[in-house]
């Protein structure tokens, strides 16, 4: 999460789900839709859109301090070695979205972003070079995402990649940080 902070009354015109609330509006205004540097910063978008699935977004962001510590702030090598003690440990932790499916689908996907760091140099090496200029590119990404990772849905993949600035509509047009 970002150190700034965002003021929802601040007068600048936000996106409908940002717009009232302050935890809301600093992801808003510094996260959603900035490309994301790190392998670990992936994980991190990717892990949250999962945890989203079926919950309001504004619960994951009060979550993302305890999912951030719990996940050793998704450092990708060390979450690919959870096993299954790990989950069970992560299953009783109170302070973060205790999903079971999440939690296992989060651990997977770290080795497969340990896999594709392997053969790429990083995962933000594979994630670069996919293509995604044109419709048609943004529509093949979902099938690839699907199959790749777990719990990747269309939904969730396209959240994913708007979040992480990949393909755009990431902000309604009256929004101060739309293109």
């Amino acid at each position: 999460m970002a150190t700034r902070k965002a003021d929802p009354n601040d007068g600048k015109p936000r996106c409908t789900w940002a717009a009232k609330d302050a935890l809301q509006a600093t992801y808003h205004d510094f996260e959603w839709g900035r490309s994301i540097r790190t392998d670990a910063g992936h994980l991190r978008r990717m892990a949250q859109e999962i945890f989203q699935c079926g919950l309001s977004w504004r619960i994951v962001l009060v979550k993302t301090p305890a999912l951030k510590e719990a996940f050793f702030e998704f450092d990708v090598d060390r979450v690919a070695r959870f096993g299954k003690r790990d989950v069970d440990r992560l299953m009783k932790n109170e302070n973060i979205i205790r999903n079971r499916r999440k939690i296992e689908a989060t651990v997977h996907n770290a080795r497969i972003f340990r896999d594709l760091a392997t053969s790429h140099g990083s995962y933000c090496k594979w994630f670069k070079q996919l293509p995604a200029n044109s419709d048609s590119e943004q529509a093949a990404l979902y099938p690839i995402f699907k199959a790749t990772f777990k719990f990747m849905g269309p939904e969730t993949t396209k959240c994913y990649l708007m979040g992480a600035g990949k393909i755009s509509q990431a902000h309604e047009p009256a929004c101060w940080l739309a293109e």
